[in-house]
């Protein structure tokens, strides 16, 4: 498989900011829902969170190097960034909003990218 040229990695760098952003908002609102007055209550969007961060990671490992893998682990990284979208849109904390957020437009720029 041929090197990324430069135009193949701008068009990446969409996508690739997104499932950034995304690992960040999921890493701050697990760590906040574990502060929450009824951290037990939270423990779903938790679960979700990590999952979340951790296939944003790895689907953008696998963009950035253009793996042939990428459009199975990318299409498995909507599903949960959506589910963890629908987890966190339930709660009012600040944090699950802005995570709700941040994996919106993770799901958006991933469907872009995949299209």
């Amino acid at each position: 498989m041929p090197a990324p040229t430069s135009r193949t990695r701008r068009d990446n760098r969409a996508v690739l900011d997104a499932l950034s952003r995304c690992v960040a908002a999921c890493e701050l609102c697990a760590d906040a829902c574990l502060d929450e007055e009824d951290p037990k209550m939270m423990v779903p969007c938790i679960r979700l969170d990590r999952d979340c961060a951790d296939i944003c990671r790895l689907t953008a490992a696998f963009i950035a190097r253009g793996s042939d893998h990428a459009p199975h682990v990318l299409k498995e990284c909507i599903e949960i960034c959506q589910k963890c979208h629908d987890e966190c849109a339930k709660h009012k904390h600040e944090h699950c909003q802005q995570c709700a957020a941040a994996c919106q437009a993770c799901v958006e720029a991933c469907k872009a990218y995949a299209a």
